[in-house]
């Protein structure tokens, strides 16, 4: 399979920064059974497309036209994002002012650990991107943090999923009532329309995948975040998953909201084929 999508981890879903893969958590009175949702996400678009195999729902509208994945195949021969592959490693393995590095912060020294993002922070009691990691990380060793949506941020992003390719997510949800509200908050803000078209995460990547809208084939949800951060060559260069939320909302001319909030709030909410 070409990197591309092996470039946040290759089996799994919409992480997206939002991909949840193997639920874990106990019932809660008034609020989601993420299992359950989970299984009913799947079968929905297994029913819809029987030719797609489940775990190539991962390659988004390349799963879905033949076409699309020939161009996206040979493409993969001179992959336009190698450049951000090799600038988050130097950023990854550069030393901050006093020494440390990012491998400080992280279990496994931040190698092949991106399959376990988002996480839920207890002690903080709220939802912990990996951006938001790198950048706690940053300020707790005395460096300015990134910006959520682009380029420093999308680098390392980008070279800490490519070292956790072909690992499936395994992102859980503790038996924590503030977490199993987090997931509430991020099902909620994917089903619901906003802007002046009134659509919803939901009404391109759910309703319509394999549609096209302005010359592009509308993604499925189902595995649509594995592909985060990723290269589109109308930013002319990478975006993270917060710089996806942004686009999203701008064409269909709803409110910007914190790059921040917009990702820790939805990316709780997906669902990863395993």
């Amino acid at each position: 399979m070409p990197r591309s999508r092996w470039l946040v981890v290759a089996v799994p879903y919409l992480i997206a920064a939002l991909c949840l893969g193997g639920f874990q958590a106990a019932g809660a009175a008034g609020l989601s059974d993420p299992d359950a949702d989970l299984k009913a996400f799947r079968a929905y678009y297994v029913e819809r497309f029987p030719s797609v195999p489940l775990n190539d729902f991962v390659n988004g509208p390349y799963s879905m036209n033949a076409d699309m994945r020939k161009q996206w195949v040979e493409k993969e021969e001179f992959p336009p994002y190698d450049f951000a592959l090799d600038a988050g490693k130097e950023l990854f393995e550069t030393p901050f002012k006093n020494g440390k590095t990012y491998a400080d912060c992280f279990p496994d020294k931040g190698i092949g650990v991106r399959q376990n993002y988002p996480v839920f922070d207890e002690k903080a009691g709220e939802v912990v991107t990996l951006e938001l990691a790198i950048n706690r990380c940053r300020e707790v060793n005395g460096e300015a943090a990134y910006s959520y949506t682009k380029d420093e941020m999308a680098d390392v992003t980008a070279y800490m999923a490519f070292t956790s390719r072909g690992k499936p997510f395994a992102i859980t949800i503790p038996n924590d009532p503030r977490a199993r509200e987090a997931y509430d908050k991020g099902k909620q803000y994917f089903n619901t329309r906003r802007g002046q078209l009134n659509f919803s995460c939901a009404s391109c990547h759910v309703q319509n995948p394999g549609e096209r809208m302005r010359g592009e084939m509308l993604a499925p949800g189902l595995g649509i975040l594995a592909a985060m951060p990723i290269y589109r060559s109308e930013w002319g260069g990478m975006g993270t998953i917060s710089r996806r939320f942004v686009t999203c909302n701008s064409q269909v001319r709803a409110r910007r909201r914190s790059s921040r909030k917009t990702s820790s709030i939805a990316t709780l909410n997906i669902i990863c084929p395993s």
